[in-house]
């Protein structure tokens, strides 16, 4: 008798085993807004002139970054909830590990440098322009993707080397590095190695340069004379951090836990919380309670809504 050699190629993921109408249905609501919310932010700040500034370009690369984040991972999620196929071809899910671990890399150290423009911004205001020139930027954000680029490497290359048996379960709703680890029928001590070290370069490094910004940020606001001037500041910053903390502590205690029985429940809330979270409250905090953004996007609406004013 032939063995079907492409049923043990498959992975079977085991993050959903109930209830999966609710969860297609929170799923696809969850994306869906992603998608409309970033999308809106990045073209309003792609086509009015008055938001081309530092800020607003790093929000722009946010935006698309949040959107490839969530699509290596939500669609795939919404096919298995609907379906109830739980298999995923060895080939894809190596794809969905490299683009999720390359995004999230890269987010990591995009946040930071978001941080470090607002603690420029407001505490050296007057060399601010000159700091985050167009180049500087643009070599700052190429630096993110390189360095995602390469942590993606790595952690793939190490995973493939690793052997995989037996039924093949992979204890999550995708392809990430913890779950792929427990599913290898290999010594696995190099890769956590390597995990413990890109964690605190990308998790907890960026996490404190944050930190140190904020603080510098919220000790410049502490002078601010006008309380409505603070209330506004303090405001924003706290969004900020939130969504910030959220993302950072998140993902460093999902890729720090042990590798073993009842942590994984919290594995998979951890990775839905930081690869979930963040891109779909990004829009909101970042931007579109921003008076400016408000301002670019009303008048677009009414551009589409209503061509004949202007």
């Amino acid at each position: 008798m032939e063995t079907n050699e492409t049923y043990f190629d498959d992975f079977i993921l085991l993050g959903f085993s109930e209830g999966q109408s609710i969860y297609s249905l929170l799923i696809a609501m969850i994306y869906t807004m992603i998608i409309i919310g970033n999308l809106t932010v990045f073209s309003i700040i792609r086509v009015d002139r008055h938001l081309q500034t530092p800020m607003y370009f790093f929000l722009s690369c946010l935006s698309i970054l949040d959107v490839c984040y969530s699509t290596v991972t939500l669609p795939a999620m919404l096919v298995m909830a609907v379906t109830g196929n739980r298999r995923i071809s060895f080939n894809r899910c190596f794809t969905q590990f490299y683009f999720f671990v390359l995004l999230g890399g890269s987010e990591c150290l995009l946040l930071a440098a978001m941080a470090y423009d607002r603690y420029v911004a407001i505490c050296n205001p007057m060399h601010y322009l000159l700091i985050m020139n167009k180049m500087f930027c643009l070599y700052f954000v190429a630096g993110c993707w390189i360095c995602g680029v390469l942590n993606s490497v790595f952690h793939t290359l190490m995973t493939l080397k690793l052997t995989f048996c037996g039924a093949r379960h992979i204890n999550h709703f995708f392809c990430d590095v913890l779950p792929m680890l427990q599913a290898a029928c290999s010594e696995t001590d190099s890769s956590q190695a390597l995990l413990h070290v890109v964690t605190i370069f990308l998790g907890v490094s960026p996490f404190l340069l944050v930190m140190n910004s904020y603080i510098h940020i919220i000790s410049t606001i502490l002078k601010i004379r006008s309380s409505a001037g603070r209330q506004k500041a303090f405001s924003t910053c706290s969004s900020h951090l939130i969504v910030v903390m959220i993302f950072y502590i998140t993902a460093t205690l999902n890729y720090n836990s042990p590798i073993s029985g009842d942590s994984f429940v919290i594995v998979r809330v951890s990775s839905i919380l930081y690869s979930v979270v963040p891109p779909l409250f990004n829009p909101a905090i970042y931007c579109l309670r921003n008076k400016e953004v408000k301002t670019a996007l009303n008048k677009a609406l009414r551009l589409h809504i209503q061509p004949g004013i202007h």
